[in-house]
């Protein structure tokens, strides 16, 4: 806030350089000012400055009166002087175009530099767009009509400025031709004035202190704070400007402390909406229990993107107050974020696609998930990529970008876990011990405290190569993968039990060889008929269950 205000004394006060003639436009052929009349702003800060500098001669010179010599420069003087000590400190304001801010389109070579008050009512100060001829073309001065009521509002100025209180050497010393007093006031005064602010505010909080702690279940309560620093510095601010109204200083030192005071507004402003906005979020990250870690990633993201608008619009502002247009600073910084979107374009991907994952809430951290080729559990998800820890106890960082467009399948979400296993029982086992087991299982899953009896389904589904298939298919409460593997362990070892009490045995895969004897060898060989048919052995392999 110090930097701007000493960065701004250049525009308030104009005597640090004289201005600088207006640049023609480029389809025009206006000719130049030596004296800088090509524009209203130009035309009063010219005449204030050469009016401080007592060169009344050139004063003169931004009047249009026909008046010459020395009575023109003494009107040029009183002129000065009621400016100094009447007009409104909005030299900012003024217009800095050659054709006027044209407040009146009825009279477009006219325009106004501020209303002060007289005891016959408020008079408005008028410049005038005046040819010159030639040589000089337009210039601005200060209106006829205007210049008619000058002498009466000077004969009206009775109370003499504060710096005529003020010791002499602290008025003609000057620092960046910025006199002594104001540097003492600005960095002795101000700081003095704010620490009162804080005195203030220790009182105050005190008293409301000790005023809360006088109700039941709040005595353990501390101070609050009532008055935070950007309200102290609206306290600040509104000081300068009561301090402005009720003491007569000079239009220059009016001018720098407006300004001092504007930037401290500001300033105050930006701050309080920062803070304000940092209270947001503490308020949903404690209130809100719930929320996760994620998801505190992406309030913190949109908390200092808020307060980068509010820093923006705070300097946009300030630009605008100043007479500074932005819009081509607007401008670049809209090329500036396409190139940097272009070049940061992936990590602008993954940025927005990690904010909408935690906005689905579609990963959370702990959540065991099957990504691709990847099984594994949520270690952390940011703003970026997410980490995994997979089964092999490796880490696997992928890109939020990559999560958004891949088929997600979260296991630990599963609200009831699939039991469903096959089992082979061997051919020999008889009809009656098959509808036996197939009773036994259903009654032993429809009666298990972990089991969605309603889905419970028991089926003889096949004759199998190997075996008589029973189908079985239910699914269990568990509270986690671990937990279903306890439940499913128990149940494959009662089936086993079911299955043994009814005499039948679980089938596996096995060969049976047939021999038979060859009818041809039989014909032949009649006395070795037996034998031969034992020792001709024809193999026919078919799969069957022992």
């Amino acid at each position: 806030m110090l930097f701007l205000a000493l960065l701004c004394c250049p525009v308030v006060w104009p005597e640090v350089a004289a201005p600088k003639p207006a640049a023609p436009e480029a389809h025009t052929e206006t000719p130049k000012d030596t004296l800088g009349r090509n524009t209203p702003r130009g035309a009063v800060l010219g005449f204030l400055s050469a009016a401080r500098k007592n060169n009344t001669q050139i004063a003169a010179l931004y009047l249009n009166t026909p008046l010459r010599g020395a009575a023109a420069e003494d009107l040029a003087r009183q002129l000065a002087v009621v400016l100094d000590r009447r007009l409104p400190a909005r030299l900012n304001e003024l217009s800095d175009n050659p054709e006027g801010s044209l407040p009146d389109p009825l009279r477009p070579d006219e325009d106004i530099v501020g209303t002060i008050g007289t005891a016959e009512g408020d008079l408005d100060i008028l410049i005038e767009r005046v040819d010159r001829g030639k040589s000089v073309g337009k210039v601005w001065l200060f209106s006829r009509e205007t210049l008619k009521s000058i002498p009466d509002v000077f004969q009206e100025l009775s109370a003499p400025p504060m710096e005529k209180f003020i010791p002499e050497f602290l008025v003609k010393t000057r620092l960046a031709t910025i006199p002594l007093f104001h540097w003492l006031a600005f960095f002795v005064g101000m700081p003095a004035l704010y620490g009162l602010t804080g005195l203030l505010n220790r009182l105050i909080s005190l008293g409301f202190g000790a005023l809360r702690r006088r109700f039941p279940g709040h005595a353990h309560l501390p101070n609050p704070q009532i008055l935070p620093p950007p309200i102290r510095l609206l306290l600040l601010a509104l000081a300068i400007r009561q301090f402005l109204l009720r003491v007569g200083l000079s239009l220059f030192a009016r001018q720098f402390w407006s300004t001092t005071a504007l930037i401290i507004v500001i300033a105050a402003w930006v701050w309080l909406l920062i803070l304000l906005n940092g209270w947001g979020e503490r308020y949903l990250v404690e209130h809100r229990r719930g929320m996760r870690g994620s998801s505190t990633s992406v309030l913190r993201l949109t908390r200092r993107v808020v307060d980068g608008f509010v820093l923006l619009a705070g300097l946009l502002f300030t630009l605008h107050r100043f007479g500074i247009d932005p819009t081509a600073a607007l401008a670049g910084l809209g090329v500036g974020g396409i190139a940097v979107a272009l070049a940061a374009q992936k990590t602008l991907e993954n940025l927005i696609a990690g904010i909408s994952l935690i906005a689905d809430q579609a990963v959370h951290v702990g959540d065991t998930l099957k990504l691709g080729d990847t099984v594994g559990t949520v270690e952390e998800v940011g703003l970026r990529s997410t980490r995994i820890r997979t089964l092999d106890r490796t880490v696997v960082c992928v890109p939020n970008g990559q999560i958004a467009t891949m088929s997600l399948e979260t296991l630990s979400a599963r609200d009831k876990f699939w039991f469903h296993p096959v089992v082979g029982l061997r051919y020999e086992t008889t009809p009656v011990q098959v509808r036996s087991i197939i009773t036994d299982v259903r009654k032993l899953l429809t009666q298990h405290s972990s089991v969605d009896s309603s889905a419970v389904r028991v089926r003889f589904i096949r004759l199998g190569a190997f075996s008589l298939d029973l189908d079985i298919f239910a699914y269990v409460y568990a509270r986690d993968w671990n937990h279903f593997l306890e439940i499913q362990e128990e149940m494959l070892l009662n089936v086993m039990d079911i299955v043994q009490r009814a005499g039948a045995e679980i089938a596996f895969p096995s060969q049976t060889m047939y021999i038979a004897a060859d009818p041809s060898d039989k014909l032949t060989h009649p006395t070795r008929a037996s034998g031969a048919g034992r020792d001709a052995e024809a193999l026919h392999e078919h799969n069957v269950h022992h």
